[in-house]
């Protein structure tokens, strides 16, 4: 395998042939290594976890789906230790290149299946979104990303990071390969009905500063053109701060519930950062965390209103272009903080988001984005093809 990139795992290598003539035939696929194969071990971009996890008995449930649509995988991709991480910087495994960046990361933790994308040496990739995992390097990268809405395609056989939040994801480098993989994954061959109005959510700007924006004008005047009548709305009334934390802490006490027994008994070696965080994740209340889910209950309710059924929001996918490769670790805290203050509101409701890669920015590409309303998954795929030009 051709890979100048460093996308792709040497550890657990597996390629796989499709198992069919269907509509993915002929197309090529990574998949990130929290996703089991049937008789292959998952590393989860951690060597201890590899060491001490037998090979898998059953092939994930979303993989499965992509090799019956004769979709065939060419390797497994790198990803944060864990998928707890923005960063794609892996202290074990490295940091795989940003093709259009250069000299930036790609974004994690779906690191190594977005920079094989970008970079062409795959047709599209599948990764888990959490917090932001495939969202985030979409944008950074310069490709299109897609989170469902939660619970929409089975989370079987996958490495679990945060149950509430965690879903799969996915990239490729056009619009329509997008649509076609989420028919397949989504289980859908049926359109919803068309949006009626687009939500431009001010605070969310606000956030990302007066750069991100002037960058982003162009792609939401697109569009608003394509769409209808534009209003503005304010997301958060409280702020997307306040909202970051009760998704910080709500993620961070599922982490642990999934992987502290697991951390204590076996004391892996993780990254500084990521050490911090899951140090963290021990810490965290049951106080907290019963305040942080009613909460969550307000802002979901809060934004299935203003959507309703037909009504998607636009927003920045990041603050900013992907940081440079080796930014000091308190830089990288406080962007990621920014980050997640814009990638948590998708997460905190539990809907859809699509990234565009329509933004450009000193040289780079940054996102644009688009929640729709619980379920309306084709809904914005469908507008993701057509706002792009053939």
């Amino acid at each position: 395998m051709n890979d100048a990139l460093g996308a792709f795992c040497r550890h657990t290598h597996v390629a796989l042939p499709g198992s069919g003539t269907g509509p993915l035939a002929g197309l090529s696929l990574a998949v990130k290594d929290v996703f089991h194969i049937k008789g292959h071990r998952t590393g989860a971009g951690n060597p201890d976890w590899l060491r001490t996890h037998p090979a898998a008995e059953t092939t994930a449930p979303a993989v499965q789906r992509l090799l019956d649509t004769d979709a065939h995988t060419v390797g497994k991709t790198h990803t944060d230790e864990l998928a707890y991480s923005l960063n794609g910087e892996n202290v074990h495994y490295g940091t795989p290149v940003n093709p259009n960046a250069a000299g930036r990361i790609p974004g994690g933790s779906s690191s190594g299946s977005a920079a094989a994308v970008a970079g062409g040496l795959v047709d599209f990739a599948i990764g888990t979104d959490c917090g932001g995992s495939v969202r985030l390097p979409a944008s950074y990268c310069g490709i299109f990303g897609f989170r469902p809405t939660h619970g929409r395609i089975p989370l079987d056989g996958i490495v679990p990071l945060a149950s509430s939040f965690d879903t799969v994801g996915w990239f490729a480098r056009d619009a329509s390969l997008l649509e076609k993989v989420g028919r397949v994954l989504l289980d859908s061959q049926t359109d919803t009905r068309p949006p009626h109005q687009l939500l431009l959510a001010s605070d969310a700007f606000t956030l990302a500063g007066d750069t991100v924006t002037a960058a982003l004008q162009p792609a939401v005047n697109k569009i608003s053109t394509a769409i209808g009548p534009v209003r503005p709305v304010t997301v958060s009334p409280e702020g997307l701060s306040e909202w970051m934390q009760l998704f910080r802490v709500l993620q961070g006490a599922e982490i642990w519930a999934n992987h502290g027994a697991w951390i204590r008994a076996v004391q892996p070696s993780f990254g500084p950062d990521i050490h911090k965080r899951f140090e963290w994740t021990a810490t965290i209340q049951q106080a907290e965390v019963d305040i942080a889910k009613e909460k969550r209950e307000q802002i979901a309710t809060r934004i299935d209103a203003f959507l309703g059924e037909d009504s998607v929001l636009c927003l920045p996918t990041a603050p900013g272009i992907a940081p440079l490769r080796n930014t000091p670790s308190d830089e990288l805290e406080a962007f990621r903080a920014q980050a997640l203050s814009l990638l948590c509101v998708a997460g905190l409701a539990r809907l859809p988001q699509v990234n565009l890669p329509f933004g450009t920015l000193d040289g780079c590409p940054i996102g644009l984005s688009l929640i729709g309303p619980r379920g309306a998954d084709m809904l914005l795929l469908k507008i993701a093809v057509g706002l792009t030009p053939e």
